[in-house]
């Protein structure tokens, strides 16, 4: 019998079923997958590296890289924008290898 997941969404929070009785707060993570880029049926990541070349993906990859690290300090969240970068670095050498 598949697995399938029950939730439920009130005042623009997810909860899931955690067992027969009781609802959970779903956890979000900001880094690794942020809600708002799996909205269809891929990540967007995927759907950005389906759509290039080798050489332009690592370019974007490299890009974001730059972009987190030099902005971290600014936006309020400085550590979060310090571990986006390195999800992006950890990518382009899953990459590269």
């Amino acid at each position: 019998m598949e697995n399938v997941r029950k939730e439920i969404k009130y005042n623009g929070n997810t909860y899931v079923l955690e067992n027969e009785d009781n609802y959970v707060a779903e956890k979000h993570d900001n880094v690794n997958s942020p809600n708002h880029y799996k909205q269809g049926k891929k990540e967007t990541i995927d759907v950005i590296q389906d759509c290039m070349t080798n050489d332009e993906y690592h370019g974007y990859l490299k890009g974001n890289v730059l972009k987190y690290v030099s902005r971290y300090k600014f936006k309020g969240e400085p550590l979060e924008d310090l571990k986006k970068a390195n999800w992006y670095l950890n990518r382009l050498i899953k990459e590269v290898e």
